[in-house]
């Protein structure tokens, strides 16, 4: 590829720009760092985590996070991967909203000890809420698999709308899981009440 087709990829590709800071009334959304790996690779050692996840290998070890991590912070790709934190800065999860195919997709996932705090929808809202800011005529794509209702509620309470089922492969499984897919489109987006 010579230099002029690689500047007409990079200007036709939609930029939402850099990955950003978030604040809400309990978590901060930031950009990773490597020293994020040991708790990605901790929260990853749960299969109750993996197993909803469908690119996750199992085992999962620092390794693969310091390989998912390299790329995020090379400033080359147009994703955000926001590592979620509460006040005292420790990685507890993740919120990202990546470019895949040409659309932009939401995908997410928490350390299982706080499950059940409402930090998932509050994280999932904000970045939404900041992603439309910066693209507002871009529509979102999500999914989950069928057997994580709680995950389809946090979708669902946002504005997300049901649009097909299939199978898609989970490496932590090894197998095909059933699978919902959703779209949110910008004037769908319900900003959740505060805290």
């Amino acid at each position: 590829m010579n230099a002029q087709t690689l500047r007409r990829i990079e200007t036709a590709r939609p930029d939402a720009g850099p990955c950003p800071v978030i604040r809400t009334e309990r978590l901060i959304l930031r950009p990773h760092r490597l020293g994020d790996a040991d708790a990605i690779a901790e929260s990853f050692s749960d299969f109750r985590v993996t197993r909803m996840l469908s690119r996750v290998p199992v085992p999962y070890h620092r390794q693969d996070a310091l390989d998912w991590l390299v790329p995020q912070l090379s400033g080359m790709l147009p994703d955000w991967a926001l590592a979620i934190t509460t006040g005292d800065d420790v990685h507890i999860g993740v919120v990202s909203i990546e470019l895949r195919h040409g659309q932009w997709h939401v995908g997410y996932w928490l350390n299982r000890f706080y499950w059940g705090r409402g930090y998932m929808s509050e994280a999932t809202a904000a970045a939404i809420e900041r992603f439309f800011r910066r693209m507002p005529e871009t529509t979102l794509y999500s999914g989950v698999f069928a057997d994580n209702p709680a995950s389809l509620r946090i979708q669902e309470k946002l504005g997300f709308r049901l649009t097909g089922c299939g199978d898609v492969f989970c490496v932590a499984r090894n197998a095909m899981v059933p699978h919902i897919q959703t779209v949110l489109a910008p004037d769908a987006f319900i900003v959740p009440p505060r805290r």
